[in-house]
């Protein structure tokens, strides 16, 4: 699969989980195939999707959050408008932006970008103009709203970078 046919998957579907099972499709399923148990990383292709997923991480179409359960979860930019809405139901916490980053050291961080400091300003317009139950239907024909309004917190990376490149 390549990134654009990867994109075009996230778009189709809205909110995608990179890996793992749950209530939105996978990429990992996707690109490596339904008989694919287990961390994706034992898989003859992990490289391969390792590289695809740092592509879609790059994509500025895309937000990178843990919506879902703590998992890493790509959001396409078209339900944007419709998190903003609803984040005081979601939690800013789920909506936080993580990024892939390589610290001077050598070392691979989490970089995170607090909900809405990421939020672009057309987004929080759009956001603004709908109301509440369209920003729902907007997001529960991707996730249901049991699993998307959840209050639970994401799980914590072993080595977290804020925006502001402090060790969270």
């Amino acid at each position: 699969m390549t990134a654009g046919q990867a994109l075009r998957f996230i778009e189709r579907h809205g909110i995608v989980l990179e890996a793992g099972r749950g209530p939105v499709p996978a990429l990992a399923t996707e690109v490596l195939g339904k008989d694919s148990t287990g961390s994706w990383w034992a898989h003859p292709r992990a490289r391969e999707f390792f590289r695809l997923t740092r592509e879609i991480r790059d994509e500025p179409r895309i937000l990178v959050c843990k919506l879902l359960a703590g998992r890493i979860t790509y959001v396409h930019r078209r339900l944007w408008p419709a998190l903003v809405r609803l984040s005081r139901d979601i939690g800013a916490a789920r909506l936080t932006a993580v990024r892939e980053v390589h610290t001077a050291e050598g070392r691979h961080a989490m970089q995170l970008t607090r909900f809405p400091e990421w939020v672009p300003g057309d987004v929080r317009r759009s956001a603004r103009l709908l109301d509440r139950e369209d920003a729902l239907a907007m997001l529960t024909a991707s996730v249901p709203a049991a699993v998307l309004l959840k209050s639970s917190p994401p799980r914590r990376a072993k080595t977290l970078v804020s925006s502001r490149t402090e060790k969270v």
